[in-house]
């Protein structure tokens, strides 16, 4: 129950990132709305951890380079959602990336990769993916 009213909220709030930042790029630019909030997002991650004090810094050792980047993918995603936004309004652009995000999920459940453990696809995923992108078609006209 807790994990769904985080997935809740956290969906929520990418919705609200997305439309402030589409409104920031329309006066100053795109790249310069992602920076903004990369920026705000940094602060505010760094004003909770400084409240919340977990001590688990020691751990950073383990983390692998490359997981590291995670945090740049940000920045496309900021830049991709907010030229979507401007095409082709927020519903559709967070129904498409939802699926986009379903689909990429597949992809590493069903491969097992970044250590998770493989995961089979039967045909009630295809046929909620299928569904959800019917709805999108559906929105589009």
């Amino acid at each position: 129950m807790k994990g769904s009213l985080f997935a809740f909220l956290g969906g929520g709030f990418i919705t609200l990132q997305g439309v402030a930042n589409t409104k920031i790029s329309q006066d100053i630019g795109t790249w310069q709305a992602a920076t903004v909030t990369q920026f705000t997002g940094f602060l505010m991650a760094l004003l909770i951890l400084m409240f919340v004090r977990d001590g688990k810094w020691q751990a950073f050792k383990r983390v692998k380079p490359l997981y590291l980047t995670g945090g740049a993918f940000a920045a496309v995603i900021i830049f991709t959602n907010v030229t979507a936004i401007q095409h082709i309004g927020v519903t559709l652009t967070i129904s498409a990336i939802l699926i986009a995000q379903l689909s990429m999920t597949f992809f590493i459940d069903s491969n097992g990769w970044f250590g998770l453990v493989k995961q089979k696809m039967r045909l009630p995923q295809f046929i909620g993916i299928g569904m959800m992108i019917a709805g999108v078609v559906i929105l589009r006209f």
